[in-house]
């Protein structure tokens, strides 16, 4: 029998900001859509994420695996949504945001050791 290849998340690298994000914010648990705008904007300081360009990485993102739905749930309290729609980090988009982790802390490690960064500044 033979075995299927999984694939490799190092030729998603680098990742885009928006999709890694995302991905910080599943690492968490499942979430919906405005959930995770609302984390989102509150971690980049209230940047403003368009909703069409949102859904299209969301899109994206489920097209390569990164992600899936974790189906319709009941809203959290809010009456004029009483059903939304959850994601979930999947193992694949699990490993594709450790690599980009790792990607961006090597990325700072060089910074320092050119004294772009130091704490003096």
């Amino acid at each position: 029998m033979a075995s299927i290849a999984q694939p490799d998340a190092r030729v998603l690298l680098p990742l885009k900001p928006l999709v890694f994000q995302i991905l910080l914010a599943l690492s968490d648990g499942e979430r919906h859509g405005w959930s995770l705008v609302k984390e989102i904007q509150q971690r980049t300081g209230g940047e403003r994420i368009l909703p069409a360009n949102f859904y299209r990485t969301l899109r994206g993102m489920l097209g390569d695996g990164l992600i899936k739905d974790a189906g319709m749930k009941a809203g959290d309290g809010d009456p004029a949504d009483e059903r939304r729609r959850y994601f979930q980090l999947t193992p694949f988009g699990q490993d594709a945001a450790r690599l980009e982790a790792r990607r961006l802390q090597e990325l700072v490690a060089d910074t320092r050791t050119k004294r772009l960064l130091s704490a003096r500044r």
